[in-house]
């Protein structure tokens, strides 16, 4: 016994619901003699009597009526693999590189990469940690495809990257931080003193460098730097040890004023933003619309 076509099979069942084979024909679309065809190969196939006629149209026969329901479980079968077929289509796929910048709880990574799952189960991400310069640099560069990045609020990559857009994400103030006992030495809070003081610095990429500069070239000034370091990790540890100071985000500047005794020197904050950096041009490319997306649902509508 033939294989029946599919298009056999929708006429076989479009027959037997309409009752008639001109309403079937208008609704596959098909002239009449070609709905009349295909139900009698399919019958001749079969070796069995599917319809009969009747005074108010085509009927199924007992025949009929026992194999309609296999007809429609196959076409319903045929459906639901066409459209797995076009989700497949519709996922988002491939690698997506993205560059990661400080600890992972305050940029919110595993959040936002446990969204990203979900929206987008098949694309693999490769994760680049770095200081938040070296991070656009690899954007522009073409080495990533998004990133994490700091800066003064509202300015994003700055004028001198167009081609990069920014989605910032949170706000905060960075603060001036001494060893503990330094109370003395911090008392005056104008620029030109707390220069003056040995400073740990740390390299031109990270955003402590570009916001010392920021406060300090219009004044002409520049910071007594005695060490550079290239980790917060470290840095604060150099603090701590009572070699200078540096420059720390508000909510960590307070817990190690709570916890190490570190000294905070009031009155002067470097506000900063958090932003998401990605090139433009793929704006609209599955994976950076799926990050975006993941982004959204992890930071609010930002």
């Amino acid at each position: 016994m033939k294989t029946q076509p599919l298009q056999t099979l929708r006429a076989f069942v479009t027959v037997a619901r309409e009752g008639s084979v001109s309403r079937a024909a208008e609704r596959l679309h098909l002239s009449q003699p070609a709905v009349s065809l295909k139900l009698k190969q399919l019958q001749q196939d079969l070796g069995l009597t599917l319809f009969e006629r009747r005074p108010q149209g085509l009927a199924l026969t007992a025949d009929g009526q026992a194999l309609l329901p296999s007809a429609e479980q196959a076409l319903a079968a045929m459906a639901a693999f066409e459209q797995s077929a076009r989700a497949l289509h519709s996922l988002v796929r491939g690698r997506l590189r993205i560059g990661t910048i400080v600890d992972p709880e305050f940029i919110r990574l595993g959040a936002f990469l446990n969204r990203l799952m979900e929206r987008a189960p098949l694309l693999e991400t490769g994760l680049r940690h770095g200081m938040s310069g070296s991070v656009l640099r690899r954007v522009r560069a073409g080495e990533l495809d998004a990133g994490f990045f700091l800066a003064p609020p509202g300015v994003g990559p700055g004028t001198q990257a167009p081609e990069v857009a920014f989605r910032e994400l949170a706000r905060f103030d960075y603060y001036v931080v001494a060893p503990p006992g330094w109370a003395g030495r911090t008392q005056a809070t104008d620029w030109r003193s707390l220069a003056a003081l040995p400073w740990i610095v740390t390299p031109e990429d990270s955003v402590h460098h570009r916001l010392l500069r920021g406060a300090l070239e219009p004044l002409g000034l520049r910071v007594n730097a005695v060490a550079e370091v290239d980790q917060e990790a470290c840095m604060l540890d150099l603090v701590r040890a009572g070699v200078g100071l540096s420059l720390a985000r508000d909510a960590l500047a307070m817990a190690e004023r709570q916890e190490r005794g570190l000294v905070v020197v009031e009155g002067v904050r470097l506000p900063c933003a958090l932003s998401f950096v990605w090139p433009r041009e793929r704006q609209e490319a599955p994976a950076m619309a799926a990050a975006l997306e993941a982004l959204t649902r992890v930071w609010g509508g930002t």
